[in-house]
């Protein structure tokens, strides 16, 4: 049995990580980890801030335990920020997994295209989402490098307060919402 893969998509909304992450399930035999169905499952129309990053937490808790069972984990939300991206790619690493990481890119006029579409043919699958902020969460994403897409480029330091990526991870993602 070879070491399990970690496979992070990374895109804006409505950019196809969903679709791709349904694909690498199937073609790798991988556990699917959709953060929006869960935040949908549990708050219908609302999605608050706080329990989508405890809910990203414990989907990722489960996702490194999947890798220590030798089971490949595709983690289907957004990670735009590449501290995100480091400490997932950290933990990989520590459980002796391999990662790959999957960019989706789209025009922002076919974002959304797309958007419209999925708001008009499945709205419970979605939440409405402005044109100003498509374009505002455009200005946040941290686009991949070529050695962060191809792994070649090492996994920064833990950002200055936080002694390890393990202590960041609890701080982006926390336990609890309280």
């Amino acid at each position: 049995m070879g070491r399990p893969t970690l496979f992070l998509t990374v895109g804006l909304p409505c950019t196809g990580k969903t679709t791709a992450a349904r694909r690498i399930e199937v073609e790798h035999n991988a556990l699917r980890l959709t953060k929006d169905e869960w935040v949908k499952a549990l708050y219908g129309p609302g999605n608050p801030p706080l329990a989508g990053a405890v809910i990203e937490g414990r989907l990722i808790g489960i996702g490194l335990r999947a890798l220590e069972l030798g089971t490949n984990v595709v983690i289907d939300y957004g990670l735009w920020c590449r501290d995100e991206r480091s400490a997932l790619r950290r933990a990989a690493a520590d459980l002796g997994a391999r990662v790959e990481l999957h960019y989706f890119t789209l025009t922002p006029a076919e974002q959304r295209r797309r958007r419209d579409r999925r708001q008009a043919d499945a709205p419970h699958t979605t939440w409405p989402m402005a044109d100003e902020e498509l374009a505002g969460w455009a200005t946040r994403l941290d686009v991949p490098t070529p050695g962060e897409l191809d792994g070649s480029e090492p996994i920064d330091a833990p950002p200055a307060g936080f002694p390890t990526w393990h202590a960041w991870r609890t701080y982006r993602w926390p336990p609890s919402a309280h």
